[in-house]
Formats: structure tokens, sequence, C-alpha cells
């Protein structure tokens, strides 16, 4: 059965909630996580963005449909396909580099679920593909809908924006420069 995360932490695993990020990092990679992590511990979010992620399935070896979650191998967690389907995405990497990140970045390494001495798990380029060619960018633009509007909801922006092309989006007000809040 696919999962969407793995419920049960592993020995030498931290849980997602409490991984420290870099706050004063300027890279794009910590602020990348940071949103991950936000997404991870906020319920609502979570929930609608795993929800998203759920429609998220692989071929069958027919290629006419999607594979049956509940049978067959368990495949990469859908949690991990996001983490490293947001990395290549937002940073505009390739494959080889998704895979240098997975296999050697120790934070990354801790938003994919892996401990740290004892967990040696490696990801294979044909694997990284094989899953992260799921992960479009159709569904980081419906995953993105999610994340703004709550960060709005969170900033206490009520304004909603309506576009004949677009859902409602959440705006925030226009301040004039100089002025203070």
């Amino acid at each position: 059965m696919r999962q969407i995360i793995d419920p049960q932490l592993k020995f030498g695993e931290q849980d997602i909630s409490r991984i420290v990020l870099d706050a004063r990092s300027r890279d794009d990679i910590p602020r990348i996580l940071r949103a991950l992590q936000y997404i991870y511990v906020t319920p609502a979010v979570r929930q609608q963005v795993l929800a998203i992620l759920a429609e998220v399935l692989p071929r069958s070896a027919d290629g006419q449909s999607t594979v049956n979650p509940e049978t067959g191998r368990p495949g990469m967690a859908q949690w991990k396909i996001l983490v490293l389907g947001v990395l290549r995405l937002g940073l505009n990497a390739d494959y080889d580099r998704i895979q240098e990140l997975a296999n050697q970045h120790a934070t990354i390494r801790q938003m994919l679920g892996h401990g740290g001495w004892a967990d040696d798990t490696r990801y294979s380029l044909q694997t990284l593909k094989d899953n992260l060619r799921l992960f479009t960018p159709e569904l980081l633009d419906r995953i993105n809908r999610v994340v703004v509007a709550a960060g709005h909801a969170l900033a206490g922006w009520p304004r909603v924006i309506t576009h004949p092309r677009l859902p409602q989006i959440r705006t925030c007000p226009i301040r004039a420069s100089g002025s203070s809040a």
C-alpha cells in the first residue's frame, strides 16, 4: 500500500516538526524546507495538501490506468515525492542535483524521514525520475494555492480578488511606501 506519510518514526528519525532550520540562511533550500515544515505542522493545511497528493498515482504497466494504492508494492511515500518535487521545481534543478541533495544533504534527509547514523537509504536516479515525474507544475500550483491561502489567513488578510481564469485569491492590502505598520 502506498503511504502518504509513514506515521511511525523509526529509530534515529526526527519528527519533521522538530527539525531545526537555519533562520538566518539566505539560501533557498532552508526557505523551501521551512514552507514544507509549515505544511506538515499545520493540520488543516496538511490535510488539504495530502488530499491533493492522494490523487498522484503512477500509471500501471499497461499505461492505460493508474495503480491501485491499496495493493502492490509500496513505492515512494507521497510526502517524499512532495519534498523532492517541491525542491526540484523550486530550485529549477535537474534530477542529478536532486539525487545529490536527497542522498547527501542532512536537513533534506531529515525532512524525507531518514535518521542519522543508522539510515543508509539512497535514491537512485531512475527512482527519482519515475516518482518525481508525477509531481507536475500544475500539481505544485494547486498546492501553492492552498499554502498561500493559509498564509494570508494567518496574516489576517481578508481581501479576496476574483479572476475569471483563477479561483479566489486572498491578497494583502497595498501599503504606501514609507508607511509603517
